[in-house]
């Protein structure tokens, strides 16, 4: 039997190569969202989860005072260390359905982007963010949103090895799954927001949705 987190990493070891220059709207979007927040969130020890090829960590370097990047494909993470300004961030590959490779309250951010639809277990995310972060802490999330997905909409990517549009392996969580994941780790919810396209009509269904949880104190 196939390992589902082996088989997304596949995938993403695949798309490494062109995840940056393929037209990609959830991609960008998700970028502004975390360039939106307030950069003294993100002015501690953070952790970002699922970091890819590092679009992300290049912004949260230089901001925080440590930044552990954690994904499951060394592909990505490959082009993640070519980055500018990311000398200091430690990049581990790592399953992130296993226990976080980092001790109990280690860190005062944790930030999380397009990776929660890879992921069966919420439950068990929101958990290891909850073990992880200090008190007042934040657990900041940017997902796909699950109307899309309700539409078809999953992360895809033309394999250039094959010339086709190949589909990365996904799972399906209404947005009452989220808060309840939240719930049942003990975070509280600071900041929910949708995230239409630029120009987008309130009509038009949302891109991505984002959470900014806190751990308390």
């Amino acid at each position: 039997m196939k390992n589902p987190a082996d088989e997304v990493s596949r995938a993403y070891d695949v798309w490494a190569d062109s995840y940056d220059t393929q037209v990609n709207a959830t991609r960008d979007l998700d970028a502004v969202v975390l360039r939106s927040l307030d950069p003294a969130l993100f002015r501690g020890d953070v952790l970002e989860i699922g970091a890819g090829t590092g679009k992300n960590t290049e912004w949260l370097a230089p901001r925080a005072r440590s930044l552990l990047a954690l994904d499951g494909s060394e592909g990505m993470l490959k082009r993640a260390r070519q980055r500018p300004g990311v000398e200091h961030v430690r990049f581990i590959q790592h399953d992130l359905r296993q226990r976080w490779p980092t001790p109990d309250e280690a860190h005062d951010a944790v930030v999380c982007n397009l990776v929660l639809e890879h992921i069966d277990d919420l439950s068990f995310i929101f958990a290891e963010a909850k073990r992880v972060l200090r008190p007042g802490g934040c657990f900041f999330i940017c997902e796909l949103h699950p109307f899309r997905q309700l539409q078809g909409s999953q992360a895809r990517f033309l394999n250039p090895e094959t010339n086709t549009t190949e589909y990365v392996r996904c799972h399906l969580h209404d947005v009452s799954e989220f808060l309840d994941a939240m719930a049942r780790a003990g975070l509280v919810l600071a900041r929910a927001r949708d995230w239409r396209d630029p120009g987008a009509e309130k009509t038009a269904v949302p891109r991505l949705f984002s959470l900014l949880m806190m751990k308390p104190w």
